[in-house]
């Protein structure tokens, strides 16, 4: 399928503000480019309460956001991990698309802004995230949370996160999670694979700014093995709460959403997967400008509450 008109709008109105790669700049650069998303995620619904809280983590007091939907509840839980390349962005880029998602499965959203690479590399993002489930767990009598029904969710490194967590709560064995949402996670460090290929120029993230990204992530090779860093390395997945995976079509990262999904499933990991032809990365997220992505909102929306609904 073609790319989207909308995608194809947005990438020139991208380059004729004078975009440039990610792997051309430095840290501080790319996180000064990021603000601009706050004006392309679209509307935020005023019916979901946004409260702030901090938490201390394994080497720092970590802020949160509390996405609060109407109603007495009980509600379920999900714990979020914003997108950026482990690098940029912040939890209030993702107000839009978590505020719909806290009221289409009745969740409280707990958002994690763990702390940035290059300057705090692989375990602290990594760490900080699981701590922030961990706070969530321990909290969820206060935020009104069934303990049965909560979920971890993340969009490209995000999504990295959060199948990294759903391994780490596997292996120590003392957390039920419900489900992890992968929105096109970059859980491989093979660049060569045809998605990578394919995509590797003028879709927005690039092959070059995707190596840049796990450069100024991971420690150097020997983290490679590592799933919880590198989820795709991992040799066994059994035992891991069901995944709902989305990639998109003109992605570098969609092998790797794809990749996951296989591995999960030929451990037996019950796994929802979708590749929505057209768009591009970033679009989950972008629905302000690139409002056909909203059926990727639809498709975790009802695949959580399936799942869900399994759950007594």
């Amino acid at each position: 399928m073609p790319l989207h008109q909308e995608a194809l709008d947005f990438l020139a109105t991208a380059k004729a503000a004078g975009a440039v790669d990610i792997s051309t700049l430095t840290p501080r650069q790319a996180r000064s480019n990021s603000h601009i998303v706050l004006d392309v995620i679209g509307t935020i619904d005023d019916r979901v309460t946004i409260s702030q809280a901090y938490m201390t983590g394994p080497t720092a007091d970590i802020p949160l956001e509390i996405y609060t939907p109407p109603g007495e509840g009980p509600f379920n839980g999900l714990v979020w991990y914003h997108g950026g390349g482990w690098v940029l962005n912040y939890v209030i880029s993702a107000r839009a698309h978590l505020a719909e998602l806290a009221i289409r499965t009745k969740s409280v959203v707990v958002a994690v802004n763990y702390q940035k690479a290059p300057e705090h590399k692989f375990p602290i993002p990594h760490d900080d995230c699981y701590e922030g489930l961990l706070w969530t767990v321990n909290n969820a009598h206060k935020l009104n949370i069934d303990i049965k029904k909560i979920g971890v969710g993340g969009d490209s490194a995000g999504g990295n996160l959060a199948s990294g967590v759903a391994l780490r709560v596997r292996d120590e064995g003392n957390l039920h999670l419900a489900y992890q949402m992968l929105v096109y996670p970059c859980n491989g460090v093979d660049f060569n694979t045809p998605s990578y290929l394919d995509n590797a120029e003028g879709f927005g993230l690039s092959r070059a700014g995707m190596m840049w990204l796990w450069e100024q992530y991971l420690n150097g090779p020997t983290d490679h093995e590592n799933p919880y860093a590198v989820p795709l390395s991992a040799r066994d997945t059994r035992g891991c709460a069901p995944a709902i995976i989305a990639t998109a079509e003109f992605d570098v990262l969609r092998d790797d959403g794809l990749r996951y999904a296989e591995l999960l499933r030929s451990h037996g990991v019950e796994v929802i997967y979708k590749n929505f032809d057209g768009l591009i990365h970033g679009a989950y997220s972008y629905t302000g400008v690139i409002p056909s992505a909203l059926v990727m909102r639809e498709f975790f929306g009802d695949s959580i509450n399936a799942i869900l609904a399994t759950i007594g």
